[in-house]
């Protein structure tokens, strides 16, 4: 086993003083987030790294590396890999220090990212379905070339630059927080920022903020050393990251006190609160550490005093807003989801209608089907936790039963746009989640990877504009044979799970 490698905190926040990152960053500001100040009971405060030109933190690590080239790297060039950020801010870097930048990019990447990276004057080259493919393109490149392979992430020169963002915290602030929290995806950030505050105020908690689908930090402080994940939500896509880095794993084992792991409801909660504090609209990672610190909050755990989040950037693609609000309430308890059993008969309808009383309605589904009973699906505003108690019981009292979809997956993402329908009786069928890289002809590609010998009796599929496609899929299973099905599906490559047990299909779909 290869010894991890002794990072000395002294002479890396020696790195972070002396690092060259205003040729090109911005000193961003600091500020108080008054009414999440009051709903939180703290002080929050904001620390404004989508301000940047680049609108991401990353533009400093980039200048930094780059500024530290000789005269003979620089006429070599420099290569990256990256789906945003880090190959926006090499992109400029490269452009201000007249050096050739080649960035390689996932084929997801959205048309706007690489757009944007090749109006700051780089080259881009799309291979592979993920960053770690486009990586090693790229590593192959700067063998075969001689440019100079930047890191996103685990680079001394890169930590040490987004390390400036602790000293420009530690210096902004009136007093010593009691916490800065900070988005992880490979490391970069946390290290640097958690370096320089312990270095001021080693009393300071430095708290990391990951999606649960992308908990890369989490996992590796948990083995002990960098451990790759089998599969990366990319909701949050600024930080889904396969595998943290060897260095800033290292560093966080040091500085990093606590970590909390936030669902995509929860991100996009905050993205929203963020916005009605900025008027500004954030990526999903860029809210990751006000998401965190409010979780906390909620559970009781978060420390007492000023606290500071990083707004880490805000390179969000128009088409990806809508899903974000429409998770939005869900994730800050604002809404409900729910299926509720009625009879069908006369009536029925108003004394539902009844029930739910004065509540905002947000949503509301129904279908009719010559039965006994009907199963409605409905979105209502709360306006407090308990709120969620007395929609049960008032709909008890009408004999009216419930059952509470706000955290089924399904009902989420597919359901709520489907029209309805159910597949006849006498059809045995099964249900399964599709996931796929979002790509041009990927859908085609899954459809043409299904062997035809099933018969599919129920497909849902909606672009929400990030870099994996998500589909909802039913099968008819004539003879019973669920295992030849599953070896049929299983070779498609594609991750899956059955979903033929799921309540809101039993509700809504199942014949």
């Amino acid at each position: 086993m290869v010894s991890a490698p002794v990072i000395d905190l002294k002479a890396l926040k020696a790195r972070i003083d002396a690092a060259d990152v205003y040729a090109l960053a911005k000193e961003t500001p600091l500020e108080l987030a008054v009414k999440l100040s009051a709903e939180l009971g703290r002080n929050v405060w904001m620390k404004r790294e989508d301000l940047q030109d680049v609108f991401s933190f990353k533009i400093r690590g980039a200048t930094n590396r780059i500024a530290s080239l000789t005269d003979v790297q620089r006429k070599a060039g420099v290569c990256a890999a990256s789906a945003g950020n880090h190959a926006q801010g090499m992109a400029a870097a490269a452009a201000h220090y007249k050096t050739k930048a080649v960035i390689f990019m996932p084929i997801t990447t959205p048309n706007i990212k690489v757009a944007a990276v090749q109006s700051l004057g780089a080259s881009t080259q799309l291979v592979g379905e993920n960053y770690d493919e486009a990586c090693a393109a790229a590593l192959a490149y700067a063998a075969n070339t001689g440019a100079v392979f930047v890191h996103p992430f685990d680079e001394l020169d890169v930590i040490a630059g987004q390390g400036t963002v602790g000293k420009e915290i530690m210096a902004q602030m009136p007093s010593l927080p009691a916490a800065v929290y900070c988005c992880v995806g490979g490391g970069g950030l946390v290290s640097g920022v958690g370096t320089y505050v312990k270095a001021v105020s080693p009393q300071t908690k430095i708290i990391s903020v990951e999606p649960e689908g992308a908990a890369t930090l989490k996992t590796s402080l948990d083995t002990g050393v960098p451990t790759p994940l089998n599969s990366v939500d990319g909701f949050a896509d600024g930080v889904a990251v396969k595998l943290i880095g060897t260095n800033t794993l290292e560093i966080a084992k040091q500085v990093v006190d606590d970590c909390v792991l936030v669902t995509n409801d929860e991100i996009s909660a905050a993205v929203k609160d963020i916005f009605e504090a900025t008027r500004t609209v954030v990526e999903p990672a860029g809210a990751l550490a006000l998401a965190g610190l409010q979780k906390q909050v909620r559970e009781g755990t978060a420390p007492q005093g000023d606290i500071v989040v990083t707004i880490s950037g805000a390179n969000v693609n128009f088409d990806r807003i809508g899903n974000i609000v429409e998770r939005a309430e869900l994730g800050a308890g604002g809404e409900m989801l729910f299926a509720a059993t009625i009879p069908e008969k006369p009536g029925a309808f108003i004394d539902f209608i009844n029930a739910l009383g004065a509540r905002p309605v947000t949503e509301f589904n129904y279908r009719y089907c010559k039965r006994s009973e009907a199963h409605v699906l409905v979105g209502i505003k709360l306006r407090a936790a308990e709120d969620r108690d007395d929609v049960i019981t008032s709909m008890s009292g009408q004999g009216i039963s419930i059952t509470d979809l706000s955290y089924d997956s399904l009902a989420k993402r597919h359901l709520r746009h489907m029209v309805g329908g159910r597949a006849g009786s006498g059809i045995k069928e099964v249900i399964y989640q599709f996931e796929f890289p979002e790509r041009p002809g990927a859908l085609s590609d899954f459809l043409t990877a299904l062997d035809s010998r099933w018969n599919i009796s129920l497909f849902h599929y909606r672009n929400h504009g990030s870099a994996a496609g998500q589909v909802l899929c039913g099968f008819q299973l004539p003879n019973d044979d669920l295992t030849a099905l599953e070896t049929a599906l299983q070779k498609t490559g594609f991750p899956m799970a059955s979903e033929t047990g799921n309540v809101a299909y039993q509700y809504f779909l199942k014949g």
